[in-house]
Formats: C-alpha cells, structure tokens, sequence
C-alpha cells in the first residue's frame, strides 16, 4: 500500500500511534476479508462488502495523513 510513501509509512508507524493502529486496522481488515473471500460463500457478499468499505475509509484517511507529512504539516 502506497509504496511511493513506503519510509514515510515506517517513520509514522514508529512514531504517531493513531497511524500505527490505523495502519494496522487497515491490514486487519485486509486479512479478513480474503479470508472470507476464500470460503465463496454467497452469504457473505453483503459482511465482504461492508469490509471493504471500512478499509477503504481507513486507507483514505491514512493516505490524508501521509499527504499531510509531505507537505510539511503535522498529521491530523
């Protein structure tokens, strides 16, 4: 996820602990949701589904922070 930010990502992860758990939230999410996908079970489309949308928020929120970084400001 977002290799272009990939020492900026360490540095924040070793140093803000919102992005940390954030970060590790998203890779949490990510798990379980192929972990779900895995099982093709039709049931599960609408939980998947909703995943999904919650790592998607996590990363555009992690992604605000990292462009926050960038251009000098503190992260939010």
């Amino acid at each position: 996820m977002f290799p272009e930010f990939r020492e900026q990502i360490a540095d924040m992860r070793a140093n803000d602990r919102h992005f940390s758990r954030l970060f590790e939230q998203h890779n949490a999410l990510d798990h379980e949701i192929k972990n779900l996908e895995d099982r093709r079970t039709p049931s599960l489309h609408t939980q998947i589904e909703k995943l999904k949308k919650e790592k998607l928020l996590i990363k555009e929120r992690l992604y605000t922070m990292l462009k926050g970084c960038t251009n000098g400001t503190a992260p939010a």
